[in-house]
């Protein structure tokens, strides 16, 4: 198959350049992690059903008039949201939560320009080696498909609920995740080169898809948490309103549909899960510092000791907005962290 490295015109000799690929790649995941803290904020504010409308292109500007304030107020009004919980809202309250979305989705575009761009001036150079063209413009695509996904969990509290589903919002924000974590894969793989053009791209291990799995159920579950708005049902830490295992689990529907949708249940399958997903790391970081690595393992102790401290501080704090949108940052930190870890590891053959 033909890689994509080699559409672009005859023009210029093929000169892989992956230090500098290296160097765009790390650029565009600090700005992913942007995004996330944006969207966390978002979330915690209420602001993400404030745009009613999908607008790629239109959208890119917000309202230049009071008219078209108020016009787009008028909008957010017909919604179950405003009926239900922000009813005789002010246009400047309206404002304040419409800035936030507007954010994140100028954030999002962002992301897809600082692919797009980039990765079509690389690819016109000829730059790209060999057997990655079709990986970055993947990458891209899943830019826009991220947008798509945003839209859909928006669509979904725009007609009979004030929420949206949280199933929806895991989708997204695991999407964004992983793309993270796929451009610092990616991004490692071209330092690599950078530094042995004869080396070879390391695979995932098998303790690598233990971790990997270990971690996705924690986002899940952190996901689900923030999409049930799960972390205010308890302010207490180790126990939940003072019992290890909280009261007020509805187990009415079955197990599953309490394990997937109680936000009691998931608060508390989330934070003791998160030992388990401490474990892992921490036994990650102790494999890769048997093999001689100092910086993967140094940075995974860091970080997997702050997410945690930051976790029950976001719940004994009542979830505080800050505290609770830097426990969301750094949990996208740690992805990015473990992502570069992993590839530490394929390296040394574990």
């Amino acid at each position: 198959m033909t890689d994509a490295s080699t559409l672009s015109p005859s023009v210029h000799p093929s000169v892989p350049r992956p230090a500098a690929l290296a160097r765009w790649l790390w650029a565009v995941a600090l700005l992913v992690i942007a995004v996330v803290a944006v969207g966390g904020i978002t979330r915690l504010t209420e602001s993400g059903l404030s745009i009613t409308e999908w607008k790629p292109v239109s959208g890119v500007l917000p309202p230049l008039t009071e008219a078209g304030w108020i016009a787009e107020f008028e909008k957010y009004k017909q919604i179950p949201e405003y009926k239900e919980i922000n009813a005789g809202m002010s246009l400047a309250a309206f404002k304040g939560i419409f800035f936030w979305e507007w954010l994140h989705r100028i954030l999002g575009r962002l992301v897809g320009m600082a692919l797009l761009v980039p990765l079509a001036f690389f690819a016109w150079r000829r730059a790209i080696p060999a057997g990655y063209g079709w990986r970055l413009f993947g990458l891209a695509a899943l830019v826009g498909l991220q947008g798509a996904i945003g839209w859909w969990m928006v669509a979904s509290g725009l007609v009979d609920r004030t929420d949206v589903s949280h199933f929806r919002l895991a989708l997204h924000l695991l999407t964004a995740l992983f793309l993270l974590a796929a451009l610092v894969w990616t991004a490692r793989d071209f330092a690599l080169m950078a530094h042995d053009r004869a080396a070879t791209r390391p695979p995932l291990t098998r303790m690598a898809g233990v971790v990997i799995a270990v971690l996705f159920f924690q986002l899940l579950l952190g996901a689900w948490v923030a999409g049930l708005n799960a972390g205010y049902v308890a302010s207490s830490w180790p126990s939940m309103n003072g019992h290890f295992v909280p009261e007020g689990i509805d187990w009415s529907h079955g197990a599953w549909f309490a394990f997937t949708n109680d936000p009691f249940l998931i608060h508390f399958i989330h934070r003791w899960w998160s030992w388990v997903a401490a474990l892992a790391l921490l036994l990650l970081a102790r494999s890769l510092s048997r093999r001689g690595a100092r910086t993967e393992p140094t940075l995974l102790v860091a970080v997997v000791a702050a997410q945690m401290t930051l976790g029950i501080l976001t719940v004994v704090t009542g979830m505080s907005m800050w505290i609770a949108v830097l426990h969301q940052v750094t949990g996208a930190v740690l992805v990015a962290v473990t992502a570069a870890s992993l590839h530490r590891l394929g390296r040394s053959g574990a």
